[in-house]
């Protein structure tokens, strides 16, 4: 049985950690694994939406392995860091709107794959947090990076310094989850979610994307000319003409992706 399993259903590509009895934690062959999956991924024009989730109903991911982490070699180690970092920078560079579906415990490395993602969702009694310096170490897959980004200096540094585990509801309003949701209605609600942005023009879902994530990372005039060049991406395709039509018919578009 592969450590990751993917599958495709509706144009939504669901990437699920398949570590059950392991919380899903990460070890080399999943990392390994998972790298292989996002690439696959990339080119995949029937995958506009991606989910990330983890098998069973305890946890997302704990993070990395520890039992594997006692046999490593220092060496090792740091091949392990660095393979994770690269294939967390590989989801959040995917193309596609990536969620994370929390539906448990999301520790270390973790919660770096879901701040990794554009959205999370999480189940209600989720418990979160990036809590590496109680294990005397750092984040070490982006974290200290992306948490900072997401919510600001002050709040990362104390959620990251004090090791805090935060309620799913405590995670929201630091705004670190887009949502939480009772676990009766969980896989619906990220679905729904899902269903509101595949309703769109999956070229122009793409490319606000991409002017997002790389206007954010420079000056505003430069973000603004990433922004022309993405639209201008927009104008010959086929789905911007099924927009204007119809719209004039008065019914809701086919959009195909060209």
């Amino acid at each position: 049985m592969s450590n990751i399993e993917l599958s495709v259903q509706d144009n939504i590509g669901y990437v699920t950690l398949n570590r059950e009895e392991a919380m899903n934690a990460f070890n080399y062959e999943t990392l390994c694994e998972l790298a292989s999956v996002v690439e696959s991924i990339r080119t995949n024009s029937d995958i506009r939406v991606v989910v990330f989730r983890g098998a069973g109903d305890k946890a997302f991911s704990v993070g990395a392995d520890l039992k594997e982490r006692k046999t490593l070699s220092e060496q090792d180690v740091r091949r392990n860091v660095y393979k994770i970092g690269e294939v967390f920078s590989a989801i959040e560079r995917l193309p596609q709107p990536t969620i994370a579906a929390m539906n448990g415990y999301a520790f270390g490395g973790g919660m770096e794959l879901a701040l990794a993602c554009d959205f999370r969702i999480a189940v209600r009694e989720a418990v979160m947090g990036l809590t590496e310096t109680s294990l005397a170490i750092i984040p070490g897959a982006g974290g200290t990076q992306r948490l900072p980004r997401l919510i600001g200096e002050a709040k990362a540094m104390e959620l990251i310094l004090t090791a805090k585990r935060m309620s799913a509801d405590e995670a929201r309003e630091y705004g670190v989850v887009t949502q939480t949701v009772e676990r009766e209605y969980f896989s619906q609600a990220v679905n729904d979610f899902a269903a509101n942005i595949l309703a769109n023009g999956p070229i122009a879902v793409q490319q606000a994307k991409f002017a997002i994530k790389n206007g954010m990372n420079t000056d505003l005039q430069t973000g603004l000319e990433i922004e022309r060049k993405a639209y201008e991406i927009t104008i010959p395709t086929e789905d911007r003409v099924e927009a204007l039509r119809a719209f004039s018919e008065k019914r809701k578009p086919n959009f195909k992706g060209k």
